[in-house]
């Protein structure tokens, strides 16, 4: 079955910078495209940052030129890295696949920028 697990969120303050990571089981993930989503409290879930299987990238407005997703095909992961981050960062984080149709999210993990 397909697991993903989300991991490095944490509290930083303005302007500061955190790498989450995303580890990916039950499937061949080279072959898989890869997101990124992101829930704040009372807002619905958005799309932060795709990586397509190929290595071509997308990306929310709300973080171009602040967010870098990345993946790492021997190790099974994505990664975003987040840079000049602002409070309105400020959600659980989600990485997701889709295989044969259906979604596959991991559990989350909290990111919150605040002084």
């Amino acid at each position: 079955q397909v697991q993903l697990v989300e991991s490095g969120g944490d509290l930083v303050q303005p302007g500061g910078s955190l790498r989450l990571s995303c580890a990916a089981s039950g499937i061949i993930f080279s072959n898989y495209n890869m997101d990124w989503y992101r829930q704040a409290p009372g807002k619905q879930r958005e799309l932060v940052a795709t990586i397509t299987s190929g290595g071509n990238t997308n990306y929310a407005d709300s973080v171009k030129g602040r967010f870098t997703i990345s993946r790492d095909n021997a190790e099974n992961t994505v990664y975003l890295q987040m840079n000049s981050l602002k409070p309105e960062d400020t959600a659980v984080y989600y990485c997701e696949t889709v295989k044969r149709y259906l979604h596959y999210w991991g559990q989350g993990t909290q990111v919150t920028v605040s002084s």
